[in-house]
């Protein structure tokens, strides 16, 4: 009579294991580090405290997507507690993420925005955009119109060749630093929008070069 063997004690634990589980990551996660409405998730967590993908999940569970610019705006700024600017770039990252509208449309045409975070305070950022000899150093020769000025804060600008409208922000960050934001609203097409883009790219970096200089 043939001799009755035990299974191998690695071959009970191998069956006996129960099989792992995997967590799916969320698909909001793929917005994770995305640059949205020109501006990465880092700069968005610097400015709000939160990056991209905690914003586009809260407003998703707000139900957003089914919500006009207006609402969705009034949401992030009045609910979500994020301050007037960036409110409005939030909610445009977020349109564009979720496929509300195509990169760089809003409400009246398309808008570009640009940022740099600058060690200097928030006064001589100020003085760069307010004081036209300083101004042209690093803008160039283009002619605007101030509108409105909250010094050090923010500006309103008429871009005098097409009649669009700059908005500048500056946020201090302490006694020695400061973020600049702009955003060039109104403009007429997707090709203006993504030339304005680059243009305001290199003028921002120009910018900080001139005034850590």
């Amino acid at each position: 009579m043939a001799k009755k063997t035990k299974p191998s004690a690695r071959r009970d634990r191998s069956q006996s294991r129960k099989p792992s589980r995997t967590r799916a990551k969320p698909s909001g996660n793929r917005a994770g580090g995305a640059t949205l409405a020109g501006i990465s998730s880092d700069a968005v967590q610097e400015a709000t405290g939160k990056g991209w993908y905690h914003w586009l999940r809260a407003l998703d569970k707000a139900g957003a997507k089914a919500w006009d610019h207006k609402s969705i705006a009034e949401y992030a700024h009045e609910t979500l507690k994020i301050g007037p600017w960036w409110s409005q770039m939030v909610t445009v990252g977020y349109e564009q993420a979720r496929g509300l509208r195509v990169k760089h449309q809003k409400a009246g045409g398309f808008s570009v925005s640009a940022s740099k975070t600058i060690d200097r305070p928030a006064a001589n950022a100020f003085r760069a955009f307010a004081d036209a000899a300083l101004r042209k150093r690093w803008l160039g020769g283009d002619s605007i119109t101030i509108r409105k000025a909250t010094k050090p804060r923010s500006l309103r600008i008429t871009w005098d060749a097409d009649q669009t409208n700059v908005d500048v922000n500056i946020y201090p960050k302490g006694a020695t630093r400061c973020q600049v934001a702009v955003q060039h609203d109104k403009l007429p097409s997707a090709a203006k929008a993504r030339s304005r883009k680059a243009f305001w790219a290199g003028r921002v970096e120009a910018l900080k070069r001139v005034l850590e200089t």
